[in-house]
């Protein structure tokens, strides 16, 4: 099995891909009839697209303020050169950490970018004492609060 590339998009996936990032849980038959499209052809693309590896898994998106938690801050966490640790080490134990929802390796002046979610600052400082400042391999560490989030739909 050959696997396209993103070359192969034609402006019909561009539209069904807008359409999915706006709302994944929308039938093949209903992002169809939006498309001019019925639900069999449909749901070829969106196999074509998964098969490619275009489209990947579907994600729940939780809204962390309505679900108790008002406060996200973004970590530049630089790993100390004295006590080596191994990136993965580090990514794991960080990863499993209920507060951390993305744990991304960055180049430039930290190694790693960290969004962390709380219910307040304070329960915010207490994961970054207790959890966070004790992980093994943590150096200097900066904290970026989110004050307003506006997501963009990208380069689709």
């Amino acid at each position: 099995m050959q696997v396209e590339t993103t070359a192969d998009i034609d402006d019909i996936d561009v539209a069904l891909l807008r359409a999915l990032a706006a709302d994944a849980t929308r039938s093949a038959s209903d992002l169809g009839r939006s498309l001019g499209l019925s639900q069999p052809a449909t749901w070829r693309r969106i196999k074509r697209l998964r098969d490619a590896g275009i489209l990947g898994q579907k994600r729940l998106r939780i809204d962390a303020e309505a679900a108790g938690f008002g406060v996200t801050v973004f970590l530049g966490i630089k790993l100390a050169r004295k006590a080596p640790v191994s990136l993965e080490d580090f990514e794991r134990v960080v990863g499993a950490i209920p507060e951390v929802q993305t744990v991304d390796h960055v180049l430039g002046l930290y190694d790693y970018r960290v969004r962390v979610v709380a219910r307040d600052l304070a329960d915010f400082e207490r994961v970054l004492r207790r959890r966070i400042m004790t992980l093994p391999g943590v150096g200097d560490v900066e904290a970026n609060v989110l004050l307003s989030e506006e997501r963009l739909p990208g380069p689709i």
